[in-house]
């Protein structure tokens, strides 16, 4: 029970932070279905809170998507499979992407989610260069265009598949066409 209740209340800070990373704690209770009291027995403040979504994050979706980075040599792949990496993992993707653009984030290099940050957004770079010189996307296209295409239709994805009745494997072929013939030559 304690370790579910925790839990919860970080997906509720993940999913709460996401759309507004100013919001009050005590909206993260409410979308947890706890009191601030509680919310405050698991975590001591704003800061702890984040700080442990940041290491929830760590533990999945900075691990799916560099497992989707390293499931072929097809630069294609590669680039099709972070799509659905990134759906998969659903807020929490969006919530990691955001931290990392965020004005004020203190990027550091020896800290491992700004590490880890770093080898995703350079594998992303090297796949989109690949499939440019290979003339399977448009030259015209700045990379962090690009970046910002994938992660915008990441977060389309999972609304869809919040308000949608057509199973999340149709969904996320939807979404894969939409980005493909978005930047597709």
């Amino acid at each position: 029970m304690i370790a579910e209740t925790r839990y919860r209340i970080i997906n509720a800070a993940i999913e709460t932070f996401n759309t507004d990373f100013s919001a009050p704690l005590q909206k993260v209770a409410d979308k947890a279905n706890v009191t601030r009291r509680t919310l405050h027995r698991y975590f001591k403040d704003r800061d702890e809170l984040v700080m442990v979504c940041e290491q929830e994050m760590e533990t999945s979706c900075k691990k799916a998507m560099i497992l989707a980075i390293k499931s072929s040599n097809d630069s294609l792949v590669q680039l099709e499979n972070m799509l659905y990496a990134g759906v998969d993992c659903g807020a929490k993707y969006s919530f990691f992407y955001k931290l990392h653009q965020k004005e004020g984030h203190n990027h550091n290099k020896k800290n491992k989610n700004c590490a880890d940050y770093d080898y995703i957004y350079k594998r992303f770079n090297e796949i989109i260069t690949d499939l440019q010189n290979k003339g399977i996307i448009r030259m015209d296209m700045p990379i962090s265009w690009i970046q910002n295409l994938h992660a915008g239709i990441i977060s389309s994805t999972v609304n869809a598949n919040d308000d949608s009745n057509l199973g999340i494997e149709k969904i996320k072929e939807f979404a894969w066409e939409s980005f493909l013939s978005g930047i597709k030559k």
